[in-house]
């Protein structure tokens, strides 16, 4: 099937980075950089563990992350599944990327770099939201923070368009998944109230 089978194969295939791409990279938060990762409510959350890897959304009604210092960045862990299948894998592998997405920009900022998870209670009293806080708080390192290439959002017009017409629904995936056992319409239904009663 024509596989690539080492960097060198892959180098000769693709060339060198241009300048840019290799000069935006930064180590720690810059203001401009700041400016970005401060204004986005959404981000991707990548991390791996001994049965591979995960990539959780996570989203705010305000900046998803905070600034601790230049070097660090504070998530909250509020509610969610309780597969905690991230915080799993920080706890094991500390290795983390988050991909912060702005609706309307086509760029957007990656962070690598490496977390913990912090119950300390100040630090979480910082996330205080209708007087809920989350269970625990994902404190990044940065390792680096660059822009990536607008390409992807633009080819697949992510802000210009609305494809979730005639999606099955969540309940449509769990009735298939358990072959009818959960019932979904019920679980389509109750969903709203249950979300509005369990968002922090």
């Amino acid at each position: 099937m024509g596989f690539i089978r080492n960097e060198a194969e892959l180098e000769a295939l693709y060339g060198v980075p241009g300048e840019a791409a290799i000069r935006k990279v930064a180590r720690r938060m810059t203001p401009a950089y700041r400016a970005w990762i401060g204004r986005s409510r959404f981000c991707l959350l990548a991390t791996v563990g001994p049965e591979g890897t995960d990539c959780s959304p996570r989203g705010d009604d305000r900046p998803v992350v905070l600034e601790q210092d230049a070097g660090t960045l504070l998530m909250p862990d509020w509610r969610g599944n309780n597969r905690i299948d991230t915080l799993r894998n920080i706890v094991r592998d500390g290795r983390i990327s988050l991909t912060f997405l702005i609706p309307g920009a086509d760029n957007l900022i990656r962070v690598n770099g490496t977390a913990r998870i912090s119950v300390d209670t100040a630090l979480i009293a910082r996330f205080e939201k209708q007087g809920k806080h989350p269970r625990s708080v994902i404190v990044v390192s940065i390792s680096e923070i660059y822009s990536q290439c607008a390409r992807a959002l633009m080819r697949a017009g992510l802000w210009s368009r609305d494809d979730a017409a005639d999606l099955p629904t969540m309940g449509d995936i769990l009735a298939e998944m358990t072959t009818g056992a959960i019932d979904g319409a019920a679980y389509d239904e109750a969903w709203g109230a249950r979300a509005a009663e369990t968002m922090w």
